[in-house]
């Protein structure tokens, strides 16, 4: 049996994963730690065999005044978890990153990211990666867009939308996401197999906007009369881009898709 640590309690990936686990009660026992605060450094880490840790801040809009928290938790607070981890001989650490310290919110390799956010992840990368070895594995998840039903970010401002309006531009664009159960999955087979490594789950199957509206709201109608401000637009307009753009891994990253328990479509009803 192994012993799991969630550090970043009541989030929603955390939460998430707890549940998930917990249906397999003769295999993991799971502990959540909240990690505001300085309690959680006098939590005695040397218990467990895999922190998986998730605490971190995103949903946030981004200031001046906010600008350093992001560093302060996304960063510095995950690589001190990290030292602890280490030091208390934990076997396995697993670090929920994110796509966005790879590419923001365009995908273009080799460009730095364009967020706050995703270069705090990235520097928390670069420096818990270094700590691996043998006796101290390391997994580092960069899932794209995670939804599910409770989720938050931009999943359920487009559910909303697709309630509301009675059209919708059919756009053909691909963007990888990874439904919340999929993700799930993925980490218990990483715990499973004590796997290190970087690693890109998402759904086996890409995500066009205009058909997650459609399932979303079967009445909706789907009109390309928009299509050409939309593909003049959407790289010069933030938001067209969040809803209009693609976004993707390519599929031979994320390797076997055994993690995938649920499909799109079923994924999507799941989650309104």
């Amino acid at each position: 049996m192994k012993k799991i640590l969630i550090t970043g309690a009541n989030s929603y990936i955390g939460t998430s994963a707890e549940k998930w686990l917990n249906k397999y009660p003769d295999k993991y026992t799971i502990d959540t730690l909240d990690m505001r605060g300085d309690y959680w450094k006098l939590h005695d880490f040397s218990k467990y065999d895999v922190v998986f840790h998730i605490a971190g801040i995103a949903h946030i809009k981004t200031t001046k005044e906010n600008r350093d928290l992001y560093y302060k938790i996304n960063t510095e607070l995950a690589v001190e978890t990290a030292k602890k981890a280490k030091a208390e001989c934990v076997k396995q650490f697993v670090f929920m990153s994110s796509m966005s310290s790879m590419y923001g919110s365009n995908l273009v390799q080799g460009k730095l990211p364009k967020t706050v956010y995703g270069e705090s992840k990235l520097l928390a990368e670069q420096q818990i990666n270094p700590l691996g070895n043998d006796n101290f594995k390391i997994a580092i998840l960069k899932p794209p867009m995670v939804y599910g039903k409770g989720c938050k970010g931009n999943f359920p401002k487009l559910v909303k939308l697709a309630h509301k309006t009675p059209i919708f531009p059919n756009f053909p664009n691909k963007r990888s996401m990874i439904y919340i159960d999929n993700l799930c999955e993925f980490v218990r087979l990483i715990i499973d197999n004590e796997d290190s490594g970087v690693f890109y789950p998402q759904n086996s199957e890409y995500v066009c906007t205009s058909e997650l509206v459609k399932i979303v709201n079967p009445k909706i109608r789907l009109i390309k009369i928009f299509n050409p401000f939309i593909r003049l637009l959407r790289n010069r307009v933030g938001l067209m881009n969040k809803v209009f753009g693609d976004l993707v891994y390519d599929q031979r990253l994320s390797k076997n898709f055994e993690y995938c328990v649920v499909n799109f479509e079923e994924s999507i009803i799941q989650s309104v």
